[in-house]
């Protein structure tokens, strides 16, 4: 029995095709609809099952070319993420045989292929799968400086395993030890779902991020981009809950907070905290902003920001987050920035044994902070000097 499927997030396609092999399907995939329909001639699958919001040629019009210009009964199910009634009821009046709404797991899908088309022969007990289809496909950059001994693989890789839609990239920020070695047997195996990109010299966290960050930018079938701690100090579940967030509303960041509250489990070193509070007053009245914690480790932001943030070269190697934040404040104007960006507590956050910021480093962020307060200087926001031209032109 052969199916295929179209849908342009690879991340979503991988996942379904293998389960669906796994149950003895002859399975096909493509993330181009135009591209699809060509393999529809040629493969003349007993099932399709398309995604409805493609760039190019859409769902809906891939149902259409295959009902009314194929003139073909070919059970047809749709696997999206747009719940529009409107857009349902085009599925079903086009003749669709079915219509998922993303989130959904792998058993589900499975359960409703077999209904359409039955189940092919298969001698082994295939186990039941609990992985979930997401509707949003995410990018962590992950910057990794000697990490040979800390770096957690078999939590990076049970994570991706059990959760559809994350892409990891592991930027490796020219380590004396052997951490390239084991990225690359991280790697193996799974290089449609992990990236690792090579800094051949030691840039810093600041480079290492940004390069990450562009690089993930132009693989087309992610939604959002964020970047991650290589020691988990945040978890990849609470990253999924700042996800969550960005994927339900109008924000372009949302950061994570190692705000202490009831129900959480932050844990910070009281020295480190006593100099946290003293960095976080000179910060706020940087940014102009209310922030409790700039420096968490976890953020996540929307595709259509990522130049902004990330475009030009950071000042500094180890505050650049504030400077992610002013740069947004300069390009929209504070009002819209803080709109524009959330602040989210964390249920976990642990501090590291081994980390590389020493209470000296602590002291040198301060003067850092007065160089970016320096560098940033004047600098007023691209929407109010629009506007000031254009008074002068009036």
């Amino acid at each position: 029995m052969k199916v295929l499927a179209i849908d342009d997030q690879q991340l979503v396609l991988l996942p379904l095709q293998k389960r669906l092999t796994e149950l003895g399907y002859e399975v096909k995939i493509e993330t181009d609809g135009n591209k699809g329909l060509e393999i529809y001639d040629t493969f003349k699958p007993d099932l399709v099952i398309v995604d409805i919001n493609m760039p190019g040629m859409c769902g809906l019009e891939v149902v259409k070319h295959i009902r009314v210009t194929k003139n073909s009964q070919t059970p047809i199910m749709v696997l999206s993420g747009d719940n529009k009634d409107e857009t349902i009821t085009a599925g079903f009046d086009l003749g669709i045989s079915d219509y998922m709404k993303k989130p959904l797991s792998l058993n589900e899908i499975s359960a409703r292929v077999k209904r359409l088309i039955g189940a092919p022969d298969v001698e082994n007990t295939i186990a039941a799968s609990n992985v979930m289809i997401q509707e949003r496909c995410v990018g962590v950059v992950i910057p990794c400086y000697n990490e040979e001994e800390r770096l957690l693989s078999e939590e990076f890789i049970s994570y991706i395993d059990q959760h559809t839609g994350y892409h990891l990239c592991f930027v490796n920020d020219g380590s004396k030890d052997k951490t390239l070695e084991v990225l690359h047997n991280l790697q193996n195996g799974r290089e449609d779902f992990i990236t690792v990109y090579d800094c051949e010299k030691n840039g810093g966290k600041a480079e290492a991020v940004r390069l990450g960050m562009l690089h993930m930018a132009k693989k087309d079938d992610l939604d959002y981009i964020g970047f991650l701690d290589a020691d988990l100090s945040t978890d990849l579940a609470d990253f999924d809950d700042l996800v969550k967030t960005i994927e339900t509303s109008d924000f372009k960041i949302v950061s994570g907070s190692r705000i202490s509250r009831m129900g959480a489990d932050i844990t910070k070193e009281s020295a480190r905290k006593i100099i946290s509070l003293t960095i976080n007053f000179i910060i706020r009245k940087i940014l102009k902003m209310d922030f409790k914690d700039t420096q968490c480790g976890a953020k996540i932001f929307s595709k259509d920001v990522i130049q902004i943030a990330f475009g030009k070269k950071f000042v500094t190697q180890w505050i650049f987050d504030v400077e992610i934040f002013k740069r947004m404040s300069i390009h929209f104007g504070i009002k819209k920035a803080k709109a524009m960006l959330c602040e989210q507590p964390l249920k976990r956050w642990i501090h590291a044994d081994g980390s590389k910021l020493s209470m000296k480093d602590s002291v040198k962020i301060i003067f850092q902070l007065a160089q970016i307060a320096w560098v940033y200087r004047g600098k007023k926001s691209s929407n109010k000097a629009k506007s000031t031209s254009e008074l002068k032109v009036a």
